[in-house]
Order: structure tokens, then C-alpha cells, then sequence
């Protein structure tokens, strides 16, 4: 079965991205980053090569909020990217029983 995947408009991908473009400016999200740690493989990485990535990216209904911004690794976010959280878990499921195998 193919996951749902809801029509979201140019006009509002766009609105969203500048919202994100705001927000990667801001001392929240300096702060956030200032932690240097990737949200989804908690590596230590340097805060300057932290990216910002929607957890529930915006092409799937995910908005430009607080709430769903995290700092992530290069490689985490080439990876993930238009992934659900629940299919990111899956993916990372696979590849620690293939590391297994």
C-alpha cells in the first residue's frame, strides 16, 4: 500500500520555506544548533555543518514551526528526505539488522 501523501501547492512550499529561511536566522535556532548534535543519529557534529530539516517535511504536509525544525547531519538529511518519522524509523530498522547479517 502507498503512503498518503497530501497535495501541498507550490504558493504553500514556498511560504514555508521562507518561514524556515526566518527561522534559521533566529537565536532559537542558533541556540538549537549550538548544541551541535544531529536530532535523528545524536552524532556530535560540528554546529556549522548542522542542516536544518523538517521532521515532517513540508511536500508531506509539515510546516516551517518550532516544533517541527531539528538540526540534522549532512548525511542524516541527504537520507531522510521526504521520509514520515515512522518511515524513518523502518529505514534505520533495516539497515541495523543488515549491519546484523
Amino acid at each position: 500500500m502507498e503512503p498518503f501523501i497530501p497535495y501541498v501547492s507550490e504558493e504553500e512550499i514556498k511560504r514555508e520555506k521562507v518561514k524556515a529561511q526566518s527561522l534559521r536566522k533566529s537565536q532559537w535556532w542558533k541556540r538549537k544548533c549550538a548544541e551541535g548534535v544531529c536530532y535523528f543519529c545524536r552524532k556530535k557534529v560540528s554546529p556549522k555543518e548542522l542542516t536544518m530539516e523538517h521532521v515532517v517535511p513540508i511536500i508531506r504536509g509539515g510546516k516551517s514551526s518550532k516544533g517541527n525544525l531539528v538540526p540534522a547531519c549532512k548525511e542524516c538529511n541527504s537520507k531522510k528526505k521526504y521520509l514520515l518519522p515512522i518511515e524513518w524509523e523502518e529505514y534505520l530498522e533495516r539497515l541495523k539488522k543488515d549491519s546484523w547479517s
